[in-house]
Parts: structure tokens; C-alpha cells; sequence
């Protein structure tokens, strides 16, 4: 198992440890409904270095972007991410990213931890030979702080104006005298920032953030909130919604799959999944009754299974039991009742239009 430059930190903080993508991480530390709740209403911080970090650079550093990536790379700007994925020739997701543009023919990609190693190699396997493209992973601290007193916290760290980055864009600049990448993306629903910076200054950021934040009930928060956080944002999670087995019309994500943008890896099945029409798709579903679906539990319509729970869980905010999961294309309708068997027991299920909490979180 590795460790982010934060594991002495979560410890000091009694973090439970459990194994998440090849790292020891923390799942909790007061508890899932707290630290979900205080990100909802006032700040929390995400140790989440261990996603993975690639820069790709070069004349041609587009046009290799746009062949292994589903989105417009195109439309990108220097200061703007982009949230795409990318795919096998079959048309199943190898992952989903970021692309961040910092300057032309310049750009970081920033992948799910687990997939480090498989979509390094994917990607080097497709990169052209004058293509500059570097792992720098380890190299790189990233925090996410999220929530409605984010900017109240690290403005008090920065001479950036940080509340004029627009969703989905980012700057270069100090932050507690430290240089580093300040983004919006956000996996929470919440307004927020993502912070990337050199791993040798990863304390000290800690530390700036936390006496920022005091005021403002600032704590940190376990992969156990932020999986509830992002479920009730109908946000895909790796491994359980998208995977190799899923294509990215099916899951939901037709709106980052740019089929007339020109060639890239997957179009020719992907255009044939969009004129025969997807055969199943992910929907959000609610629980009528009280319990909590999981992952891996059946979908049954009319007492036949019809699909699986990718994603389940409590959610806080909403106080009641929500899901994600794939049903066959004529029984997805918003409004459909489904059931989930749950420890033998069917029980009932709306499918809802995601997500499941409407916030105005692009802000």
C-alpha cells in the first residue's frame, strides 16, 4: 500500500485507513453523516492525492488528445478543464479524467487512482513519438475543499481573486506562499476548489488551510462522505457505474462523447450504439421504503432481474435511500417503479431524474 504525504496527518487525526486504489486512505474520521454534513454546510477538505497526474506537451499534443479522449479537446482554452473520458475500441470506458489546458499544446491530465498504471500505458501506447508525456503522480499533492465557506477560507491564503474562477477553469498562482494550480471542477455538488502543489509542501498547505478555516468549523473529510457527496449528484464513480463493460452513452455521459468532432478511439462503435439506441442506461432511482440499496444488489421489473445497483447508499441530505444503476432502455422512464432486492426483500424504487440534489453548484 502507498501512502499520500498526508498519512501522518490523517493518523494524528484518527482517521479509519482503509485500502482505496493502491493507497491507505482515510474512509472517516468523526463520522460519514458529520463529515457530510459539514461539507453541505460550511467546509471540508479532501486528501486526494491519490489521483494520478499526466502532462502531455507537443506540436501535436491535441491532435493525440482529441484520438484517446470522447470530449472536445478543441474547445479547451488555456485556464479551462474539461471533464471527458476515455475508451477502448469496443466502446467500454478504459477511464473517466480531467483535461486541464495550460497553454497551447500544454496540458495535464488527472486520472482515478486505481487506473494510474493501466491508462499510462493506454495512453502510451497511442502517444506519437514527438508527444511529451510524463507520469508526475507522485510528485504532486492535491486537495479538494469544498463547500459553501471555501472561498471565505483560502481567499484568507491568496492575493488571487478566487472568486473569479468560473466552473470548470483554473489559474497558476500562491496560495499560502506556495506556487500551485487552483481549480473549480469539484466532486461534491458544492462550490469548492481543487488545489495541486509540489508533495514536499504538503503539511504546511495542510496546516495554512486548517487555521484558515477554523472559523468556519473546517474539517476533514473520508472517502465515505465523499462517496454519499457525490452520489446525490448522480456522479459516476469507476469501477462502479463506468467501467471497461459499460460505454459512455449508456452511463449518461452522451454529453461529453463529441461524436462529430472528427476521428477518435471508439467512434465508429459508438455511432453505431447512437443510431441502434443504447440497449440499457444508468438511472437514478429512490427508495420508498426505509432501506439502503448497495452495490451489486438486483433490479427486478415485473419480478425478472433487469439490471444491478452500481452505486447505493443513505443519503444525508435527502434522508432517504438512493441508488444508481443500469435497467433495460424501455423500462429507464422517470417516473417507473422498479424494485431492488434488498437481503430478500423487494423493495420499491423510483427512477428519478439526476441528480438526485439539485444544487447550484457551478456556482
Amino acid at each position: 500500500m502507498k501512502r499520500t504525504p498526508f498519512y501522518n496527518i490523517h493518523q494524528q487525526y484518527g482517521a479509519k485507513l482503509v485500502p482505496f486504489g493502491g493507497y491507505e486512505m482515510p474512509v472517516q474520521y468523526a463520522g460519514i453523516m458529520e463529515e457530510h454534513k459539514t461539507v453541505r454546510n460550511n467546509v471540508g477538505v479532501f486528501d486526494v492525492s491519490h489521483m494520478g497526474e499526466f502532462f502531455v506537451k507537443g506540436a501535436h499534443a491535441l491532435s493525440f488528445l482529441q484520438k484517446i479522449t470522447v470530449n472536445d479537446v478543441s474547445k479547451l482554452s488555456p485556464g479551462k478543464a474539461q471533464y471527458s473520458a476515455m475508451c477502448y475500441d469496443d466502446g467500454g470506458i478504459v477511464d473517466d479524467l480531467l483535461v486541464y489546458m495550460i497553454a497551447e499544446n500544454d496540458y495535464m491530465i488527472v486520472v482515478n487512482a486505481s487506473n494510474i498504471d493501466k491508462d499510462f500505458a493506454w495512453m502510451k501506447q497511442h502517444c506519437p513519438a514527438d508527444v511529451r508525456f510524463e507520469n508526475r503522480s507522485d510528485e504532486i499533492s492535491l486537495l479538494a475543499i469544498q463547500g459553501p465557506k471555501s472561498l471565505e477560507t483560502l481567499q484568507k491564503l491568496t492575493s488571487v481573486d478566487l472568486s473569479a474562477i468560473q466552473y470548470y477553469n483554473f489559474v497558476q498562482g500562491k496560495l499560502a506562499d506556495i506556487e500551485m494550480t487552483i481549480s473549480r471542477t469539484g466532486y461534491t455538488g458544492e462550490f469548492g476548489f481543487e488545489i495541486y502543489f509540489d508533495a514536499r509542501y504538503a503539511e504546511k498547505i495542510w496546516h495554512a488551510v486548517f487555521d484558515a478555516g477554523k472559523e468556519f468549523g473546517i474539517a476533514p473529510i473520508g472517502l465515505g462522505a465523499r462517496d454519499t457527496l457525490r452520489l446525490e449528484m448522480g456522479y459516476c464513480l469507476y469501477g462502479n457505474d463506468i467501467d471497461q463493460t459499460t460505454n459512455p452513452l449508456e452511463a449518461g455521459l452522451g454529453w461529453i462523447t463529441k461524436l462529430n468532432k472528427g476521428d477518435f478511439i471508439a467512434k465508429p462503435v459508438l455511432d453505431k450504439v447512437k443510431a441502434e439506441g443504447v440497449k440499457r442506461k444508468l438511472v437514478g432511482m429512490v427508495l420508498t421504503d426505509k432501506a439502503v440499496p448497495r452495490h451489486g444488489y438486483t433490479i427486478l421489473v415485473n419480478g425478472a432481474n433487469d439490471g444491478v445497483v452500481t452505486s447505493g447508499t443513505f443519503a444525508p441530505s435527502l434522508e432517504k435511500g438512493i441508488a444508481m444503476g443500469y435497467v433495460a432502455a424501455e423500462h429507464a422512464a422517470v417516473g417507473s417503479i422498479v424494485h431492488i432486492d434488498i437481503r430478500g426483500k423487494q423493495m420499491d424504487a423510483t427512477i428519478v431524474a439526476l441528480p438526485f440534489l439539485k444544487k447550484n453548484y457551478s456556482g
